[in-house]
């Protein structure tokens, strides 16, 4: 069983925060996020599943996705180069669409396990007020909360194998 979504959009941090408990280890969910296989069952907003998942899962090593609409069609590919990993601890890249040169935000996944459940929580931090607020508009945290609602799914499949 997992609780529901935190959410939390910051204006003067220019942060998205959200948070979700699993009743899973957190070696567990942070697997979940180290294989393209893994991701291809739970990433991306219910309309909007991610259809194609690339990484190499290593600091300085890349990570690629893009996302397919109701309307059959993929959209822009997204991703970044990892930061910082801390197995079953911590995960850091920066994103942003390849096909833009806009700056990319830097996305932190935290993963706090305490009596067997695993908080995770989704940090996003933006470069500037102004992409801060296209993202916000255009719903980001609804897509995250989508997300970890799909990821609570898939960790139950993970858990029944």
């Amino acid at each position: 069983m997992t609780t529901y979504n935190r959410i939390n959009e910051n204006r003067d941090e220019r942060r998205v925060t959200v948070a979700r408990v699993y009743d899973a280890p957190a070696d567990l969910l942070f697997a979940a996020h180290t294989t393209p296989e893994h991701y291809l069952h739970w990433y991306g907003p219910r309309d909007w599943p991610a259809t194609r998942v690339e990484m190499d899962f290593r600091v300085g090593g890349h990570i690629l996705f893009a996302l397919t609409g109701p309307d059959g069609v993929e959209g822009p590919p997204f991703g970044g180069t990892y930061l910082e990993i801390e197995p079953n601890r911590k995960i850091v890249y920066n994103n942003g669409f390849l096909n833009s040169d806009q700056d990319k935000m830097i996305v932190t996944i935290l993963f706090d396990e305490l009596h067997g459940k695993t908080t995770v929580t989704v940090i996003t931090d933006f470069t500037s007020e102004a992409m801060w607020l296209e993202h916000v508009d255009g719903g980001i945290a609804t897509g995250m909360a989508s997300i970890a609602d799909r990821l609570s799914d898939y960790v139950e499949v993970l858990l029944s194998r």
